[in-house]
């Protein structure tokens, strides 16, 4: 039987993989990898829309978003589902396991992880984090495994008859209600782009919660950056945390950000 290790929340990293840099995720990997066997405790959250999108096209099933998420129907959910929770987290933990690593591949749906509730019925079965049961993330922390998390989750709550036992969740959402439950160090999103930028495109590197905010309120914040300034706006009102969006195109972005930090943008409570 493996030793049981210590694990404090304070030390736990959540990395948010985007979807958009699946083609540059080598040597995110390799961080991974390498952060595990120095003893960094890591949970590691995926997204997949593009490759999502991909299949649904390649299937003649349309497919529309709103404010960087997608209106996700009954099929949709399927294909979510299928690509999400079984190829593209797969592909991840086999990467990481090959490469020297140890990890497991789970949906939020697992061990009741992530329970919610639809959002808004216009955007169909996406759902809103209603609840995080945080036992198998620790069950799989203390026995030194790196959870992989695909935003499947369970419609746990308010669900009308007949409707999906599964919801659609933005993985940036997932990624920074897990940061926010633990109490992690630190939730660092890795996406396609350097971080935040101004009105004028000037890079942003650092943002308080209420800078942040007004990002937002004035529309600055678009797209797909909506969910990923809500995402960090979630994990650091858990005063403890701090809030990354860098670059993960980057050869050793992960393990730059890990070991020295300055890059990308930064947002965290500085009083």
């Amino acid at each position: 039987m493996n030793k049981q290790l210590t694990i404090k929340p304070g030390e736990i990293i959540v990395v948010k993989l985007g979807g958009s840099i699946f083609d540059n995720k080598d040597t995110t990997i390799e961080d991974v990898v390498f952060l595990q066997k120095q003893g960094r405790p890591l949970v590691l959250v995926h997204g997949g829309a593009n490759i999502v999108t991909k299949w649904l096209n390649q299937n003649n099933a349309k497919t529309d978003f709103f404010q960087g998420e997608r209106i996700t129907d009954r099929a949709a959910l399927e294909m979510v589902t299928a690509v999400l929770g079984g190829l593209v987290n797969k592909e991840i933990v086999a990467a990481i396991n090959t490469g020297g690593g140890r990890a497991v591949g789970i949906s939020g749906v697992d061990g009741s992880l992530i329970q919610g509730r639809i959002r808004d019925k216009n955007m169909g079965y996406v759902g809103n984090v209603v609840k995080v049961d945080q036992s198998l993330l620790t069950a799989l922390l203390k026995s030194g495994f790196v959870p992989v998390i695909a935003p499947v989750s369970l419609h746990a709550f308010d669900r009308p008859e007949a409707s999906p036992l599964l919801l659609n969740i933005n993985g940036d959402t997932i990624a920074a209600e897990i940061a926010a439950a633990i109490g992690a160090d630190k939730l660092i999103l890795l996406t396609d782009v350097d971080g935040i930028h101004d009105e004028s495109g000037r890079l942003l590197p650092c943002l308080s919660p209420t800078e942040a905010e007004s990002m937002l309120a004035s529309g600055v914040a678009s797209g797909g950056m909506i969910p990923k300034v809500k995402a960090c706006l979630r994990a650091v009102s858990n005063t403890a945390t701090t809030c990354v969006i860098i670059d993960g195109r980057r050869k050793h972005a992960l393990l730059d950000e890990v070991t020295a930090g300055g890059s990308g943008t930064t947002i965290k409570n500085t009083g």
